[in-house]
């Protein structure tokens, strides 16, 4: 399978937010920037693996200031990471004030998608070819979070199965 580098599917979305994106503070929803988020994690993964993506975990989504009714927001998504069926894709949220060009970097989030064949089963993909030194950094932390990601769903499987065993009066070994 031929690689594909990591601007082959890098994408730049943007969209204005209207009074029906607003929280009751005022602000543009969370939830809002966070379905904005997902649909540009996840055309990246679906240029990349030509086929559909579903959203497997998202690692990280920080906030880090509010998005403000007026604003264009704009995504910047692009992978990170591939492995045999899945692949970590960054997402950059920015915010800019129409009338006076302020940006802010208002969110930033890491998702996980799994790549799905015509049967709804996960497939193979291709692999990255990294080209720039900020790629490969990115890659390597992108190493770092899969790492932790796979050890924290080992320790909450082993909770569920302890607590499976303690509800159905198991000893506890």
């Amino acid at each position: 399978m031929t690689g594909k580098t990591v601007s082959a599917s890098a994408v730049v979305l943007a969209q204005q937010m209207n009074p029906q994106d607003a929280n009751p503070a005022g602000n543009v929803h969370g939830g809002v920037i966070m379905k904005h988020i997902d649909t540009a994690g996840g055309t990246v993964a679906q240029r990349h693996a030509r086929s559909n993506a579903v959203t497997a975990s998202i690692d990280r989504l920080d906030f880090h200031h509010p998005v403000y009714i007026g604003d264009l927001v704009t995504l910047k998504a692009s992978l990170n990471h591939v492995g045999n069926k899945s692949m970590e894709v960054g997402v950059r949220v920015e915010a800019e004030n129409l009338f006076t060009g302020q940006v802010r970097h208002t969110a930033s989030a890491y998702l996980t998608y799994v790549a799905l064949d015509a049967e709804g089963r996960p497939r193979a993909i291709p692999p990255l070819i990294l080209e720039t030194a900020d790629e490969r950094r990115r890659n390597q932390e992108a190493l770092t979070r899969r790492k932790v990601r796979l050890s924290e769903r080992k320790r909450e499987q082993n909770c569920q199965h302890s607590e499976e065993r303690h509800s159905r009066g198991d000893p506890q070994n």
